[in-house]
C-alpha cells in the first residue's frame, strides 16, 4: 500500500483508509476506515445527531466488509452519509451553524 491513504472527499464527509496517530498524522491502513466529518463546520453537532451520523457510519462499512476498499466503494459510502445528514437536518435534528464562515446552504434553506 502507497503512503498516500485512500479517501473519499463530499462536502460534509472525508473517509480516509487510514489510522489517526496521537501527532494526528494519517497513516494508510488497508484494514481500517477514518471519518472526518464536516470538517468547514457548516452544522451545528449535537450529541443525537452526531452519534446516529457515526452509527450510520459503522454500519456502512459492516455491509461492505466483504467488498473491496477502492475509491468506488469509498464514494458509495460518502454519498450514503451525505443523504443522511440532509435527512438529519430535513427532519430538524440537525441545524446549520450560522457562525461558519461558509454559508452556502448546500443541503437546502434552513
Amino acid at each position: 500500500m502507497s503512503d498516500t491513504p485512500l479517501k473519499c472527499t463530499t462536502r460534509h464527509v472525508r473517509i480516509f483508509a487510514a489510522t489517526v496517530g496521537s501527532d494526528g498524522i494519517l497513516t494508510a491502513a488497508n484494514d481500517q476506515l477514518t471519518l472526518d466529518l464536516d470538517p468547514d463546520n457548516e452544522f451545528e453537532w449535537d450529541a443525537a445527531p452526531l452519534t446516529k451520523v457515526q452509527q450510520r457510519f459503522a454500519e456502512l462499512v459492516e455491509a461492505a466488509a466483504n467488498t473491496p476498499m477502492n475509491d468506488y466503494n469509498l464514494r458509495g459510502i460518502g454519498s450514503a452519509l451525505e443523504g443522511y445528514i440532509r435527512q438529519l437536518l430535513q427532519a430538524g435534528e440537525l441545524r446549520y451553524n450560522l457562525n461558519s464562515r461558509v454559508l452556502n446552504y448546500s443541503m437546502g434553506l434552513p
